[in-house]
């Protein structure tokens, strides 16, 4: 008699996975539906409408403040949990001193955010966090 390997069930329950087909289904119907009614305006439309940019300023600006609102306070948020407890990882810092040259330890790294640092107060990453709006 053959042994075979039995399929082991999934860890993700079925309601989550037919939900997760339920959305991917709706979702695709709406951008289906969507193309469908763009493509069937007719083109005299496009030729009457007055816009002067304005709507674009509009929603550009609109887009940058809920940006700013979204992202502002991701920047000030602590990167490490556990800083200033007894259980933090980083506080574990290693150095070493060769000679007469400056010692050089993983606290360079990590100090920042043992010390409880947030994203505006790593050394490189300070600079990118320049970019995004808030």
């Amino acid at each position: 008699m053959p042994s075979h390997a039995r399929p082991k069930p999934s860890r993700i329950p079925r309601s989550l996975l037919r939900a997760g087909l339920v959305l991917s289904a709706a979702g695709a119907a709406l951008a289906a539906g969507g193309a469908a009614s763009a493509s069937a305006a007719p083109a005299s439309a496009a030729e009457h409408s007055a816009d002067t940019g304005a709507t674009a300023s509009a929603l550009t600006g609109a887009l940058l403040h809920s940006a700013a609102g979204g992202l502002g306070p991701v920047k000030d948020l602590k990167v490490d949990p556990l800083a200033n407890t007894p259980v933090d990882p980083l506080a574990n810092a290693v150095g070493t001193q060769i000679a007469d040259f400056k010692p050089v330890g993983t606290n360079l790294l990590t100090g920042p955010l043992a010390d409880g640092g947030t994203l505006r107060d790593l050394p490189l990453v300070s600079t990118l966090t320049k970019v995004l709006p808030g």
